[in-house]
């Protein structure tokens, strides 16, 4: 049995913990979520802010947590926001539903003024009636031009407002759906395109295969170094992977330090030379402490990689990928492996 997860998070548990004695915080489910989010590291504005507090006051009173909570982790933090924008859109439709009904308005009294102006002109008997029905007509004519241009510079202004407001929903979409900390798809994006890419390859017939991978000892590293540090490479792996992958590959963070990649129409083979590819472009990049130009040394990255079959779950591609990773990372690290390996299979008899 593979404990892999099961071993990361309760190291990022006891962390948490850890965090909740140190600064006697309460040790109530969004107190714990707040420091458990920390330590796992997946939202960087929110670890931004604690390594504020802590700089600044040395601690995160009980108070400061639940605002913290409150701007970063609230479930109802991006429903409000999505609220708010679909309220302003439905405001600006209701003006110009407002604005459309008087035009409609003026449009009925010019059609009015044209008809009336159309039985005076057959009953009109000298110049001067005629004249002044046409000064009548012309004045018409004038505030329905004058109106209309005034209807179109307003719909051109909503067309502008609502294409901004479309904007900011496409912003807090891509903001749902994106890991902060790296800038790549986050787990609710990985979740639904690994359902998606599943469909495709079950009705196309074409192969689809999963790589899930994990930095060697980020934990040892991460405590040597600190967090901001350690973030740092996360963002380097985040890039790595995004700069290596095309078309309709998806590079996500998976959760921690483990990264996946969902490949559409993509054989297993093809799948283990683009992991080789990433393992190798890491490996090549040396880091650098930005605040001393100390020289950290190289990190390692181990794969595991496997081909979709037709009729399984995405929980069952994702369980054959982790065990193949866990695989390799039993046999040495630094290394992709995938279930038709040797190296697997006998160290998947030992476990």
């Amino acid at each position: 049995m593979d404990t892999g997860d099961f071993d990361r998070s309760i190291a990022h548990g006891e962390s948490a913990l850890n965090y909740l004695k140190t600064y006697y915080t309460p040790a109530y489910p969004r107190n714990y979520e707040l420091w458990y989010t920390y330590c796992v590291g997946f939202n960087k504005s929110l670890n931004e802010a604690i390594n504020r507090l802590l700089k600044r006051n040395g601690r995160v009173s009980p108070a400061e947590a639940l605002k913290l909570y409150d701007e970063f982790l609230s479930p109802t933090r991006l429903t409000d926001r999505v609220e708010e924008v679909g309220g302003m859109v439905s405001n600006e439709i209701d003006q110009i539903t407002e604005m459309l009904t008087g035009a409609l308005k003026t449009t009925g009294a010019y059609g009015n003024s044209l008809d009336g102006a159309r039985e005076a002109l057959g009953t009109a008997g000298d110049r001067q009636t005629i004249a002044a029905i046409a000064r009548e007509l012309a004045l018409a004519t004038k505030e329905m031009y004058e109106n209309n241009q005034k209807l179109e510079a307003r719909l051109l202004d909503s067309k502008a407002q609502i294409s901004e407001l479309k904007d900011s929903l496409e912003a807090i979409r891509y903001e749902s759906l994106t890991d902060q900390l790296t800038g790549i798809s986050n787990r609710k994006h990985f979740d639904q395109s690994l359902t998606r890419a599943i469909q495709e390859a079950e009705m196309s017939g074409r192969p689809m295969s999963l790589l899930l991978g994990d930095i060697d000892h980020f934990k040892s590293f991460n405590d040597l170094h600190g967090h901001q540090t350690g973030d740092q490479v996360l963002r380097l792996v985040g890039q790595t992977l995004k700069n290596n992958v095309k078309g309709r590959d998806l590079p996500a963070r998976y959760g921690g330090e483990e990264f996946g990649v969902i490949l559409p129409e993509t054989p297993l083979q093809a799948a283990v030379q683009l992991a080789e590819n990433i393992r190798k472009a890491i490996k090549a990049k040396e880091l650098v402490k930005r605040s001393t130009g100390e020289s950290l040394g190289r990190i390692t990255m181990s794969f595991g990689a496997a081909l979709f079959r037709p009729g399984e779950l995405s929980e069952d591609l994702i369980h054959r990928a982790d065990q193949c990773l866990y695989a390799a990372k039993r046999a040495g690290r630094d290394r992709v492996l995938t279930e038709t390996d040797d190296q697997t299979e006998a160290l998947s008899e030992v476990a």
